[in-house]
């Protein structure tokens, strides 16, 4: 759950802060503070650790406060400001990937007051790209390219490609098109459909692993690293990893796994028995571990329902990988 700290001045601050934190508690781990010292001090502890800053009182008592902290759009959290009647909720920090706008209609809406939202897509009613992309749990792997693509979306209408199925029309702004010379690209593919592609990668992709007894972690990374190539899938999309469960207590590929935060699921022989679909049958890893095929199946059942194999077994060096993608979509409200 999101954390947000809510930060008031006055009775009257405090006051409409518990109401605010009553109304998004479900939504966000609500924290109130009432700095009476130096609040720069309390920004500079909170602004690392939060998802959100709502500050009860004038904007300029919020940018003195956070000014000097705001390092980059990808990492800071939203900031808001609402005046102490709620007349007001306005967002000033990380308006689209921090949410803030978003926090800053959902304020405005317990307040019965108006949110104030200055982001050039958003008042010119055009697509925000990095704002949908944060809502989505896209990642942005080049935010120059995003950067661009906001600049030149308010001046004509941009293509948007999409590798999964999509669901609703695409919003103001941005067209469906499979070529051009600039575009964005829902995709969890190296390559690009434009010249130019700001990719916009879901986290869908599963790897499954097999390895022999003390596979180090730099063996595995190198197997997992030419699998990802060979399919021309890219990091970004790994969303976990799968194997037997007789692989809990390996050291190498837990430290691997570990160190790129990614989770990992431990299925049992039966478990993956039974995972359906067709895949690469070997009679010693049946002797061994007591099913045909650990990395096809794990990768699959990782991924769930409707998953489908985009990369089959590949084995080198005592590793076997495969890879599988959920069965997602696009969904424009």
């Amino acid at each position: 759950m999101k954390r947000a700290a809510i930060l008031s001045f006055s009775a009257r601050g405090a006051a409409l802060a518990a109401r605010i934190g009553g109304g998004l508690r479900g939504e966000w781990q609500v924290e109130f503070y009432a700095p009476r010292g130096d609040l720069a001090a309390t920004a500079a502890e909170l602004f690392p650790s939060v998802d959100a800053l709502i500050f009860v009182g004038a904007c300029g008592i919020a940018v003195r406060a956070v000014g000097p902290l705001a390092a980059s759009k990808v990492s800071d959290p939203a900031v808001v400001a609402v005046d102490e009647l709620g007349r007001h909720a306005i967002s000033l920090l990380s308006g689209h990937i921090g949410g803030a706008n978003a926090l800053a209609l959902r304020v405005a809406g317990l307040t019965g007051g108006e949110a104030v939202i200055t982001t050039a897509t958003d008042v010119n009613g055009r697509f925000s790209v990095d704002e949908w992309a944060a809502r989505c749990g896209l990642c942005i792997p080049d935010m120059e390219l995003a950067k661009r693509f906001s600049a030149e979306i308010l001046k004509r209408d941009l293509p948007l490609y999409s590798e999964f199925p999509v669901t609703g029309a695409p919003p103001a702004g941005v067209f469906f098109a499979e070529r051009g010379s600039f575009g964005a690209a829902v995709t969890c593919r190296t390559r690009g459909p434009f010249k130019e592609t700001l990719a916009l990668v879901p986290r869908v992709v599963h790897i499954g692993l097999g390895c022999k007894r003390g596979a180090p972690a730099e063996r595995i990374a190198a197997a997992v690293r030419a699998a990802l190539d060979e399919a021309g899938v890219r990091p970004e999309a790994v969303a976990g990893a799968a194997t037997i469960d007789v692989k809990q207590d390996e050291a190498g590929l837990l430290a691997f796994f570990a160190e790129r935060g990614i989770p990992i699921e431990f299925y049992s022989a039966r478990e993956l028995r039974d995972q359906p679909g067709e895949f690469a049958a070997s009679d010693f890893v049946q002797s061994a571990v007591g099913v045909d095929n650990v990395c096809e199946r794990a990768a699959m059942r990782a991924a769930g329902p409707g998953a489908r194999l985009i990369a089959p077994k590949r084995a080198g060096d005592g590793v076997t990988v495969a890879v599988a993608c959920e069965d997602w979509r696009v969904c424009f409200e």
